[in-house]
């Protein structure tokens, strides 16, 4: 069976404490559960990932972004995620903090949580098996990976580039700071 193949950005947004904002999906994929923002690419227009990024931060959450508030921290594709679509995903850190936690999106609602709280989230599989593991270890350098997801629910995954930074706790900054835009 000819499976069809998205492309998507996902946004790791960050509080000025340095919690990460979550949304709770209200719609497919993964609805139900917490996931980074973000969304599809307009590929019919041509639209880059960074683009993309921009859009949907600006969509979702009301944050006007430029490329260079954005670090590129990981590419994944995942082989026939849900035994309905090919995906390849560009995972986006955003460099400006959030102040306060965007409103109520038709997406779902957003709260912030500490790393640590992410273990008791009900997380998509693929996210809590590698995805989120291979962020904390690669913020602030990039990773490269491939997952092939099997109808049985079972994951086989290959890290096929590793930049890791020289401090796990290392993260990218940026002094500025912003609140939600109305535009």
């Amino acid at each position: 069976m000819v499976l069809p193949y998205k492309v998507a950005t996902l946004l790791y947004c960050f509080s000025e404490r340095d919690e990460v904002l979550l949304l709770e999906r209200a719609q497919e994929p993964n609805r139900g559960l917490w996931s980074s923002c973000g969304g599809k690419l307009k590929m019919d227009v041509g639209e880059s990932p960074y683009a993309c990024a921009c859009r949907e931060a600006h969509e979702e959450t009301g944050l006007s972004l430029r490329s260079e508030d954005l670090h590129l921290t990981g590419l994944v594709s995942e082989h026939g995620y849900q035994g309905r679509t090919h995906w390849l995903m560009f995972l986006f850190e955003v460099k400006p903090r959030l102040k306060t936690l965007p409103p109520h999106h038709a997406e779902g609602r957003f709260q912030f949580f500490t790393r640590a709280a992410l273990e008791g989230l009900n997380l998509p599989q693929t996210d809590r098996e590698q995805i989120w593991p291979w962020f904390w270890r690669h913020r602030g350098g990039f990773f490269a990976a491939h997952c092939h997801c099997h109808p049985d629910g079972r994951n086989d995954w290959t890290l096929e580039e590793s930049i890791a930074t020289p401090n796990p706790k290392s993260e990218i900054r940026n002094p500025k700071s912003h609140g939600r835009t109305d535009h």
